[in-house]
């Protein structure tokens, strides 16, 4: 097989032409979306090329310590982002989001890079920092559907939950149900992808591995790989997180602290 066709600036700035097409969608339908897509466009170019200089610097360092520091950097955001889109918080969460990522993107970056690809050494960075951004991703995103449906359950059922506890039921017994339904609710994106992927779409590790001139067969073998790790990441980083939550809003007297859930500002 050919190996990949190189792309040049020019060749980049042709692409901006399908964006300046979506944008002339929204002045003929008058969607009013020109300057959101114009501010998409310009972030999408800024952080892309930020992150490849970034990339590349760490990847000619190729040294533990500054792999592992852009991988703590990435979890930060990522957890910041995960409680971002709930609409409910309390004292805390984010340091919860933090730990749920931390623990679900260290168990499943280990296992693939380990266990499965067999990098050496392990902190290989175009192996370490790649898999892991594909992880958070994937478990940021079920962490905050957890949260968001956890904490507007907790809150919403709130007589329902403390009628159980008043009648001998456990914090456990009483709050299995929402922790139940909120890790449901964070697997449901992964899942859903899961379902399609080959026949409906081609994700984009496996387009990419092809358009370098990977052999397809072997791009899917990656493809698979990689969807199993991050539905692992998504149904750990639920779990986790809630089951932090749990611990977090309900004491050992097994009382619910709902008073500590509360509305983010408009």
């Amino acid at each position: 097989m050919s190996g990949p066709q190189t792309l040049g600036y020019v060749q980049v700035a042709i692409a901006t032409a399908l964006v300046v097409l979506a944008g002339g969608v929204s002045l003929t339908l008058k969607l009013g979306l020109e300057r959101r897509l114009l501010w998409a466009a310009l972030r999408t170019i800024v952080q892309l090329l930020l992150i490849g200089y970034v990339l590349k610097f760490i990847f000619g360092l190729d040294h533990p310590a500054a792999v592992l520091g852009i991988c703590l950097v990435m979890v930060a955001v990522a957890a910041h982002a995960a409680i971002g889109r709930s609409e409910k918080t309390f004292a805390g969460l984010y340091g919860l989001s933090f730990l749920a990522l931390v623990a679900s993107s260290l168990i499943t970056t280990t296992v693939v890079t380990q266990g499965v690809i067999r990098i050496d050494p392990w902190f290989k960075p175009q192996y370490v920092i790649p898999l892991l951004g594909m992880i958070l991703g994937n478990a940021l995103t079920g962490i905050s559907l957890c949260l968001d449906h956890l904490l507007q359950e907790l809150k919403d059922r709130r007589a329902e939950v403390e009628m159980e506890l008043s009648h001998g039921a456990t914090r456990w017994e009483a709050a299995k149900r929402p922790l139940s339904d909120a890790v449901r609710r964070g697997m449901i994106p992964i899942i859903n992808a899961m379902t399609v992927v080959g026949i409906v779409s081609l994700p984009g590790m496996m387009t990419g591995q092809i358009l370098s001139g990977t052999d397809p067969l072997e791009a899917v073998k990656y493809q698979i790989v990689v969807m199993f790790m991050v539905a692992a990441a998504a149904a750990m980083g639920s779990m986790f997180v809630a089951l932090l939550v749990y611990r977090r809003l309900f004491n050992n007297r097994h009382q619910l602290c709902w008073q500590v859930i509360q509305d983010k500002p408009k």
